[in-house]
């Protein structure tokens, strides 16, 4: 069963920038935390007609924006794949500190908290 798309809140936030690790601040200083994030192995071909392959880590980080205050640090959470600041690019993507695009998988508001689920492109995604 697939998970339906939260409500719309307007526009997700044009830059992300770390706080400290899974914290986030966006431009009009609104706190976001990474509550969880999702790591699958990936496997996708090389090339066209190529036998060789790549194994790549798909990550999907899931933000909430909380009230104006630094929340505690998440604990037993990765983040150490996220980057340092995100920027809104066209197209519901964000692009990373890494030069790596995050697709924006759903922006909405879960009763009074808005969150926002962002999945990292494979490398070399325009």
């Amino acid at each position: 069963m697939e998970a339906e798309a939260s409500p719309p809140v307007g526009s997700p936030p044009c830059f992300l920038w770390f706080q400290r690790p899974g914290v986030y601040k966006d431009e009009k200083g609104r706190i976001w935390v990474a509550v969880a994030v999702q790591i699958n192995p990936s496997h996708r071909a090389r090339g066209r007609g190529a036998p060789e392959s790549t194994h790549e880590v798909s990550i999907t980080v899931h933000l909430w924006q909380l009230p104006n205050q630094m929340p505690r640090p998440p604990s037993c959470l990765f983040v150490s794949g996220l980057p340092m600041k995100w920027e809104l690019y066209p197209r519901r993507r964000y692009q990373g500190t890494d030069s790596r695009l995050w697709e924006i998988v759903d922006h909405g508001q879960v009763i009074s908290t808005e969150n926002l689920v962002l999945k990292r492109l494979p490398s070399g995604s325009h």
